[in-house]
């Protein structure tokens, strides 16, 4: 049971206790029952007067309470139509006074939201206001008499930051474009004469209004103020690269030119004028030593040829080039040629310099191919021999790559220009073809030399006789008498003998052991002693020249008829240079009388 129930049980007991009260006291009073009913019935009306008072006084809060509900719905559906937002629904089965608060709540939710986006709709146009001001652009179209939806406000501080960004951007741009252009007119000695230009420099960076407009004419400006800089850097760049040209060609001292740095930088007006009167006075100095000049720029002109890998026919082409008469037109052809060739390399600059590469590591190839012949290569330490080789190992490759490179590079640079990338007057592949084939040339120059030398060294050998590598030790000698040589006796000769044919040369025999000196003992030990090759002494080649004269001049018996050499010298052409040909020529003689009768009186004397 309810509290309010019980209290109503409890206010029946009270008015049934009541009338009881007043029943006892009227019945002890002697009160007659007319005027018990009439009490009663008083009692009844007041009771029921208060009680009816009571009832209408909470029907008239119920008709209240249902005016509030009304009235909130109202005020919600307005407030929701304002707002844009779905209409408010109570919950089912609520009392009045529940939904009177709900409603009541709601209301206050609402009015909240729509003061809150008015609040917010005005700060956005005072910032979209002040945005469109600084850059020149309208504000965002919203009904401003009109409560914004979400979609609205969300649109509109989109709108708001867009512009701030762009604000920001515009703001950025102006102040390094001013920054430029206040060094530009530094520079260019300019001061601001129009009223942009002094809005741009003067004002404060703030007020400067940033439309679009003003931004594209600060842009120009900038660009003006840069291409009158560029043209007086270009200018002044102009006149240095003259000034230094005109320096190393008239050989200008360091402490001039160092007196003078101080105009090698900017690009000002005193400082153009200092650059123009150092022209003119180089020019006129050139002028006075027209040879000295004309000669420098020759080293130069010679300096790009180099680098650009001219032939002497194309720098022969040139004609001016070897003439003396040293006159301000012979300079002035010297200058285009420098500039034309000087275009042309830097144009191709890459080009030359893979090339040019090619031709150093080329140059390193050919000097450690020359160390490979240097026998003193094999007697250094640390290492050096080995590092050599990984060089020479490394080069062979680096030579190949660079070739394959170059190669496809020239075919590209050929197939665009349509014309030969010469080397040299040649092909770069020609050009290296060359190259390899010199080499190869050289190799194999150096491979006759080398037999040359040693069949020079043979001829000498068989002439004077060999010299002994090692020491050797001389064997013990007794009692010894030469044996006579006669025309059976060549056996007897030493083994080391070498004999000359009868081709026209002096025979000679190698060193052998000779005989102790008469007072020397037979038998005694003797130091072991190097034995040196010596030339034959004046009288045995006295003797040597006449059997060589019988030789050459008489017609030996038995039919043997060597024939006289077209020339009598020593050169490697009138000399046997091999074993094999000494032996034939030794057979022929032996098989005639009188050419061993010859040969024995030559050998004879040889020993003598």
């Amino acid at each position: 049971m309810r509290k309010s129930e019980v209290l109503a049980a409890e206010a029946v007991s009270c008015l049934n206790r009541a009338l009881s009260a007043l029943r006892d006291i009227w019945e002890e009073i002697g009160i007659p029952e007319e005027l018990r009913l009439e009490r009663t019935g008083a009692a009844k009306n007041h009771i029921k007067n208060l009680l009816d008072m009571m009832v209408a006084e909470e029907e008239h809060l119920k008709e209240q309470l249902l005016r509030s509900v009304a009235a909130y719905r109202e005020e919600i559906d307005g407030l929701c139509a304002e707002l844009r937002v779905e209409p408010f629904q109570t919950e089912e089965g609520s009392t009045i006074l529940q939904t009177v608060k709900d409603l009541h709540s709601h209301v206050e939710v609402l009015l909240k939201q729509k003061k809150d986006r008015k609040q917010e709709l005005q700060a956005l146009q005072e910032q979209d206001k002040n945005l469109c001001d600084i850059l020149c652009v309208s504000m965002f179209s919203i009904d401003d008499s009109a409560v914004p939806s979400l979609d609205e406000l969300d649109r509109y501080r989109r709108h708001v930051a867009s512009l701030s960004a762009e604000k920001e951007r515009r703001q950025e741009e102006f102040v390094s474009i001013k920054r430029q252009v206040v060094l530009c007119m530094a520079e260019l000695e300019h001061s601001p004469d129009t009223s942009f230009e002094r809005d741009v420099v003067c004002e404060d960076e703030e007020a400067f209004c940033l439309s679009t407009d003003n931004i594209a004419n600060l842009q120009s400006l900038l660009q003006q103020l840069e291409a009158r800089r560029a043209l007086n850097e270009a200018m002044c760049a102009e006149l240095r690269s003259r000034i230094t040209e005109l320096w190393e060609r008239l050989q200008v001292p360091e402490e001039e030119r160092q007196s003078f740095a101080v105009h090698m930088t900017g690009s000002k007006a005193k400082t153009r004028e200092a650059l123009k009167l150092e022209v003119d006075r180089l020019e006129e100095l050139k002028l006075q030593n027209m040879k000295s000049v004309v000669q420098a720029i020759r080293v130069e002109l010679a300096k790009y040829w180099d680098k650009c890998f001219y032939s002497q026919e194309q720098r022969d082409a040139f004609s001016p080039y070897h003439d003396e008469d040293y006159t301000e037109a012979l300079l002035q052809l010297h200058d285009i040629e420098v500039g034309k060739v000087k275009s042309y390399y830097e144009t191709h600059k890459e080009l030359f310099e893979a090339v040019q590469k090619w031709d150093e590591s080329w140059k390193l190839f050919l000097e450690l191919e020359r160390k490979t012949a240097d026998p003193s290569r094999f007697s250094n330490r640390g290492g050096s021999l080995l590092k050599e080789e990984k060089q020479r190992a490394k080069l062979q490759k680096t030579l190949s790559k660079l070739q394959k490179e170059l190669e496809s590079r020239i075919q590209a640079w050929e197939q665009e220009r349509e014309e030969p990338f010469l080397v040299k007057g040649q092909q770069f592949m020609e050009y290296v073809t060359e190259q390899w084939q010199l080499y190869h040339m050289e190799k194999e120059k150096e491979k006759q030399e080398r037999h040359l030398k040693k069949s020079r060294q043979i001829e000498t050998e068989m002439m004077y006789g060999s010299t002994p590598r090692t020491p050797i030790k001389r064997r013990v000698l007794g009692p010894h008498t030469p044996g006579k040589l006669n025309g059976t006796s060549l056996s007897t000769a030493t083994p080391n003998s070498t004999i000359r044919s009868a081709s026209g040369a002096t025979l000679f025999h190698s060193p052998t052991s000779r005989l102790p000196p008469s007072g020397g003992k037979l038998g005694q030990a003797r130091t072991p002693i190097r034995v040196a090759a010596k030339p034959p002494r004046p009288g045995h080649r006295e003797r040597n020249k006449e059997n060589l004269s019988q030789l050459n001049g008489t017609t030996l018996s038995g039919g043997c008829s060597p024939a006289a050499p077209a020339q009598r010298n020593h050169s490697v052409n009138s000399v046997a240079s091999t074993y094999s040909e000494f032996a034939r020529e030794l057979s022929k003689a032996s098989r005639c009388d009188t050419s061993s009768r010859i040969l024995n009186s030559t050998i004879t004397n040889a020993f003598s």
